[in-house]
């Protein structure tokens, strides 16, 4: 109840955002695997943006 107003941090966004684009690669990956692999290198990219946080 008292999390209700609380924000984001800017770690949580991305930590969802994480998790959204591998979900997304792992259905993506049974039919095209090269944009998978695109996506995976994005997800990538917002890993290193994480741990920097």
């Amino acid at each position: 109840m008292f999390g209700l107003f609380k924000k984001k941090t800017e770690k949580e966004k991305l930590q969802e955002t994480y998790a959204k684009m591998l979900a997304d690669a792992h259905k993506l990956s049974h039919s095209n695997r090269t944009a998978a692999d695109k996506l995976m290198a994005a997800a990538e990219e917002i890993a290193k943006k994480i741990e920097k946080l």
